[in-house]
């Protein structure tokens, strides 16, 4: 064996692997710069438009997709369930009316809400209180997983009906069920840059204040009746009455009620 050329293989094969590892490295700092150059740029504009932000920003750096399906309900589901008469629809929904009326307080709040859906509702542990529509006398409640929501998921919902009297006298349920993590982990765009998004999209007015900021989950277009991808999602609340959604992973704005009109 020739040693000197044996020698100068190695040497080049090594400059080689130190020039790959110096680009990586120098590639991870440019994109910490680059963030914190747009997140800086952000913060600029929306402090130029008077727009302040009240909530502090969640921090996680990255996330995954995740996989489910829709619950085929069967009457085993509905032969324990308390103070009701219960049917399933179509195998993928499940429609309760109580024989007595439960009585809720006047101003409807989260606390009240979980110990409901804990005493009454199938996995009702698994969903959150979202909204209460005093116009229809409806409370929306969603799914979630690892605490975080599935946003606007008609299929991972669940609807109570109150009477006049506020009182919750029916409900229909949806549930996603086989939840589990889809691919990599990918790096999030920044809570910062998804609000910037939104000002730049043109759905933050100047003054306004950023109440809320939470990632969760929204359903991707991808979706079929049988499966279920759901994407990383930052949920931004402006003015504690106007609720935006951006997509974590692109930055791109979700328009509202896309999900729902795909599933329905």
């Amino acid at each position: 064996m020739d040693w000197n050329n044996t020698k100068s293989i190695f040497i080049m094969v090594f400059f080689v692997l130190n020039i790959f590892l110096l680009y990586q490295f120098l590639e991870k700092i440019n994109d910490s710069q680059y963030e914190s150059f747009t997140e800086s740029s952000t913060e600029e504009l929306l402090k130029e438009d008077e727009i302040s932000i009240e909530t502090p920003l969640p921090k996680q750096k990255s996330d995954q997709f995740l996989i489910a399906k829709s619950k085929t309900f069967e009457k085993k589901d509905i032969q324990y369930l308390k103070n009701q008469k219960a049917k399933i629809i179509d195998d993928k929904k499940l429609v309760g009316t109580f024989k007595i009326p439960v009585g809720m307080k006047a101003e409807i709040n989260a606390a009240d809400l979980d110990i409901f859906l804990k005493e009454y509702i199938l996995k009702g542990n698994e969903y959150r209180f979202w909204s209460y529509d005093e116009i229809s006398q409806t409370i929306t409640c969603y799914q979630v997983a690892d605490k975080k929501m599935f946003y606007n998921n008609s299929k991972g919902k669940v609807t109570l009906y109150l009477n006049k009297k506020g009182e919750i006298v029916s409900y229909e349920q949806m549930y996603l069920e086989g939840i589990e993590k889809f691919n990599k982990p990918k790096v999030l765009t920044s809570a910062v840059n998804a609000i910037g998004a939104l000002y730049q999209n043109g759905d933050i007015d100047s003054k306004s204040k950023v109440t809320n900021v939470k990632l969760g989950y929204y359903n991707s277009l991808q979706t079929t009746s049988v499966s279920h991808l759901l994407v990383p999602t930052w949920w931004v609340v402006i003015d504690d009455e106007t609720d935006l959604f951006v997509n974590a992973f692109d930055g791109e704005v979700i328009e509202l009620n896309t999900e729902e009109k795909i599933l329905e």
